[in-house]
């Protein structure tokens, strides 16, 4: 025969109070199996592990309404044990991230109010973290006409983690913080918008703005601190682009390759790769702006 608890065989079984447990089989989160013929209640071992659920649950910070959803849906002490096994899980992410914080904060003597700052970021789930960046993507790219340049960017600035490594190192927790700020931050957002547009035209960018060419010839020269209204940075972005090229078609190359061309933006890819452990990649876009000042000058 199944074994049955009272009240209080439950309560010190679970370590509860029995005054809690009382209150949530009130409520029909852990309902007694039986009742003797003194009219007390009698519980089972599927209303110890439907306790054990609730109490985690509810450390977790989970309301009692969502507990509730979450025990209606269980039918068996098995379906059970492994909805505690999923909060338990959670429950380990969150300790990890919270060790990810502290540690990060250890190291570099943060104030009070980025601890918090950090301590609130590193609590988000992973559905959360996504919803930041789809709210940003959505009124960046509000309007803009899907054709293939502008979705790509869209759909680029989308790429998020499904969540965080288990033990994220502080560059990573670091990395999104300030993820986080950029993407909140409303010039940024008009400015990947001013790109997400002139993505979506029509408009080609100008043959000769040949990136192989750029690298190869204004990289060097930006290492070297060759000024690019010098005439040697004149005649290195001649080895980029045509020496007889017309003054109005060097401008309307320059606005093209700013307009494609931001640090905060270069940023926002590079904190990016940090969080999903991609190999890091020196700056770009300082090369193209000594291109574009070269063919300003």
């Amino acid at each position: 025969m199944t074994e049955l608890f009272s009240i209080g065989q439950l309560a010190r079984t679970t370590g509860l109070p029995v005054r809690t447990v009382r209150f949530w089989s009130d409520l029909g989160l852990v309902p007694p199996a039986g009742r003797t013929s003194g009219n007390y209640r009698m519980y089972d071992a599927e209303a110890a592990a439907r306790l054990d659920l609730v109490r985690t649950l509810r450390e977790l910070g989970i309301d009692l309404d969502t507990v509730e959803r979450v025990l209606r849906e269980q039918v068996t002490v098995a379906d059970v044990a492994q909805a505690h096994v999923r909060a338990l899980d959670a429950e380990i992410r969150t300790l990890r991230l919270r060790r990810a914080v502290l540690s990060s904060v250890a190291k570099r003597g943060s104030t009070t109010e980025e601890m918090k700052l950090m301590h609130e970021l590193a609590k988000l789930s992973a559905q959360e973290r996504q919803r930041i960046i789809d709210e940003f993507v959505d009124e960046a790219f509000a309007g803009v006409e899907n054709r293939p340049e502008g979705a790509r960017i869209a759909e680029g600035m989308r790429t998020m983690p499904a969540e965080l490594p288990d033990d994220p190192t502080p560059e990573q927790v670091d990395a999104w913080i300030e993820l986080a700020e950029l993407v909140a931050d409303p010039s940024f957002k008009a400015r990947v918008r001013e790109m997400a547009v002139a993505g979506a035209s029509n408009t080609e960018p100008p043959a000769q703005a040949d990136p192989q060419k750029v690298f190869e010839h204004a990289e060097p020269a930006l290492a070297a601190g060759i000024d690019p209204a010098s005439p040697e940075g004149q005649e290195i972005l001649h080895r980029i682009i045509p020496a007889d090229m017309p003054a109005d078609e060097r401008h309307t190359l320059a606005d093209t390759l700013a307009t494609f061309s931001d640090r905060r933006v270069e940023r926002y890819w590079s904190l990016l790769g940090k969080i999903n452990g991609w190999p890091q990649r020196p700056p770009s876009v300082p090369v193209f702006e000594w291109v574009i000042d070269a063919l300003r000058a």
